[in-house]
C-alpha cells in the first residue's frame, strides 16, 4: 500500500507543482501541498520500516526487533500526521479530483495498519513468546565455559 501511495502523492505533487491544479483527476485547496509532502515522507518511511521488519524476520534477534520496531514508531508518527492533514483537506473541502480522494483514503488505512504493526512488533514487552523478547538478558554474554582460562604454569622452563 505505501508504494501506491508513493505513486500517487508523486503524480499528484509533480502536476501541483507544475500548476496543472484545473488537471480532471487533480483539484485540490490549502492543505494539499503539505498533505502530499507528508504522503511522500510517510509512503518512503513506511516502506524503509517495512524492509526493516522483512530483516528482523530474518535475523529474528534482539537487535533486529530494536531497528524494526524504532522505524515502525518513526513511521506510523509521520503517517498519523499524513493521515491528519488528509482529514483536514477533506474537512477544507473544494474540488478534488480522484486521484486525490483515493490517497487520502489510502493514507487514512495506512495510518491505522501502521499502528497495529507497531503493536505487533512490539508483543515482545508482554511475552517473549511472540518474539525474540526485550528481556532476554544473556543475550551476547555467552555460554557457561566462555571467559578465557589463562594457561597453567606446567613448570617446564622455570
Amino acid at each position: 500500500m505505501y508504494f501506491i501511495v508513493l505513486g500517487f502523492a508523486s503524480w499528484c505533487l509533480n502536476r501541483y507543482i507544475n500548476g496543472q491544479t484545473a488537471h480532471p483527476s487533480m483539484g485540490g485547496n490549502g492543505a494539499t501541498p503539505h498533505f502530499l509532502s507528508f504522503a511522500i515522507l510517510a509512503s518512503v518511511l513506511g516502506i524503509v520500516s517495512k524492509i526493516a521488519g522483512g530483516s528482523h524476520l530474518r535475523a529474528w534477534r534482539n537487535d533486529s526487533l530494536a531497528a524494526a520496531g524504532s522505524s515502525s514508531i518513526v513511521a506510523w508518527a509521520v503517517t498519523a500526521l499524513a493521515s491528519g492533514l488528509a482529514c483536514k483537506e477533506i474537512n477544507v473541502g473544494g474540488w478534488r479530483g480522484w486521484r486525490l480522494r483515493v490517497l487520502e483514503g489510502f493514507v487514512i488505512v495506512l495510518a491505522f495498519t501502521q499502528l497495529l504493526y507497531v503493536l505487533l512488533l512490539h508483543a515482545g514487552i508482554f511475552s517473549s513468546s511472540y518474539g525474540p523478547g526485550y528481556r532476554n538478558h544473556d543475550y551476547g554474554l555467552g555460554g557457561p565455559g566462555a571467559e578465557p582460562v589463562p594457561p597453567k604454569a606446567t613448570g617446564v622452563g622455570i
